[in-house]
């Protein structure tokens, strides 16, 4: 009879076998690998590749193959507050408070990199070496050089947890899917909220192609200095990863959502738009909403904004004028592809918003307000002592004798010289809880653009 990692992991490399013998520490632990055995050869060929490679590369002490059901995410929580890492907001069902590194609060522009064989398929080669403004670029070598610097050993101690998510209705001809390996417990339980996460998922990939994304924290245990807010994070070495040709994401060091959830800019924008490019489709920095006139006549528009200029406010509008009613069917991202019969249609590839605090309140976006109200992730804003949340722009008065602990976990108050939330500071939320979300939000042919807006935001002081 074949030995028990050749039953685990097949004809696969010695490295994986050795890795599956030392997790063999106990007839409980040899059983778990078994059942754990089973889940891997269920899964399509491409992805147990991709699995393989990364439990050899990274060196995890477990791994978990995430189903995407409600009672794995209960314990994924349940994880994530042991490590201490959110805290249960008890003023709200269902929600829960991150407070990060500071070191980690945002996107690392600096250090998202797209790799490519020729720099100019990535960015243009401005004159007399001058530093272009339109991306990053890292040549292949580069790139590996830097991610074997990187990643071998990383996950050690840790769980790998493997993501089959869908960006897009599963099964829609506009969606595309993706596996992401990571070591955060956050990731997970954001990406359920962010995107079709489970595995439905893995039986829509089958044979076909999906985009491979492998993130970590970088921080093996044991830990070679304390964490700070129990936030692995590794900024030294951050870097943020893009293959196009292969339809790869790498991404080290970082837990914060716009570099490690690999669903959102990573893939529905960066590796979309070259797929996009490649099949003849667009993949776009845009809203979507419908308006509807008085008299009952509908239309959908995409408007493109950069980030922080309004693009969720305007996707949740509450019109003033009587009459005219809008609904959201995403605010951040579309995929727009024209039909048989020429229409151009878009979809909504996310299944969550991922919203910047800061300025939302009952005046600039009702519907936002109403939606983070259950089952929400929030990152770094304050807290009140009765549990709830707090960020600049909100604007509500806080019942008496109720206090307030910034992002920094600090006490604060109205005037102080700082902060209470980071002015990056997010929350994470379902689409399916806005309660102006289109009836045909998540329709897989999508909705039909009749006209596209853009904007952006003015120069510092000019009127």
């Amino acid at each position: 009879m074949p030995s028990f990692s050749v039953r685990v992991l097949g004809p696969c490399s010695r490295a994986v076998k050795a890795w599956v013998k030392s997790q063999q520490v106990s007839s409980r632990k040899a059983h778990a690998l078994q059942a754990l055995s089973k889940q891997i050869e269920r899964l399509p060929p491409g992805v147990r590749e991709f699995v393989i490679r990364g439990a050899e590369l990274c060196e995890p002490s477990n791994i978990h193959i995430c189903d995407g059901t409600a009672s794995e995410n209960d314990t994924i929580l349940t994880v994530l507050q042991q490590e201490g890492m959110i805290k249960k907001l008890h003023k709200y069902p269902n929600c829960w408070l991150a407070r990060t590194d500071p070191k980690d609060v945002a996107r690392v522009e600096s250090k998202t990199v797209i790799v490519t064989t020729n720099q100019r398929d990535t960015v243009p080669i401005p004159t007399d070496g001058a530093k272009g403004q339109l991306g990053n670029w890292m040549s292949p070598g580069d790139f590996e050089r830097a991610k074997s610097d990187r990643f071998p050993g990383c996950m050690k101690g840790r769980t790998m947890y493997v993501l089959p998510f869908s960006m897009g209705p599963v099964g829609s001809p506009l969606s595309k899917y993706g596996v992401q390996l990571t070591d955060s417990p956050y990731v997970v339980a954001s990406m359920r909220i962010m995107t079709r996460m489970g595995t439905p998922v893995l039986d829509a990939i089958g044979d076909g192609d999906f985009v491979k994304c492998l993130h970590s924290v970088g921080q093996p245990l044991p830990l070679k200095a304390p964490l700070v807010n129990s936030w692995p994070c590794n900024p030294e070495k951050t870097l943020i990863a893009h293959v196009p040709d292969n339809r790869e994401i790498v991404s080290f060091g970082s837990g914060y959502g716009g570099n490690s959830l690999l669903g959102k800019k990573c893939f529905a924008l960066r590796i979309a738009s070259r797929i996009a490019k490649d099949e003849g489709w667009l993949a776009e920095h845009m809203l979507i909403l419908g308006i509807t006139n008085p008299a009952g006549r509908k239309r959908y528009i995409a408007a493109a904004f950069p980030s922080a200029c309004g693009k969720t406010n305007l996707a949740m509008m509450r019109p003033s004028l009587p009459g005219w009613k809008v609904q959201c069917v995403g605010d951040d991202i579309a995929w727009m592809k024209f039909d048989s019969e020429g229409r151009l249609r878009a979809i909504n590839p996310e299944n969550g918003f991922f919203g910047v605090a800061p300025g939302t309140s009952v005046k600039t976006n009702p519907n936002a307000l109403h939606t983070v109200e259950k089952n929400t992730v929030f990152t770094n804003v304050g807290e009140t002592s009765d549990g709830g949340v707090y960020w600049e722009g909100l604007d509500q008065d806080l019942p008496p004798g109720v206090t307030v602990t910034s992002w920094l976990g600090k006490p604060w108050k109205k005037g102080d010289k700082d902060p209470c939330a980071h002015p990056n500071s997010r929350f994470c939320a379902p689409a399916a809880q806005c309660p102006i979300m289109d009836e045909a939000w998540e329709s897989p042919e999508g909705v039909p653009i009749d006209a596209i807006i853009f904007g952006g935001r003015r120069p510092e002081g000019k009127g």
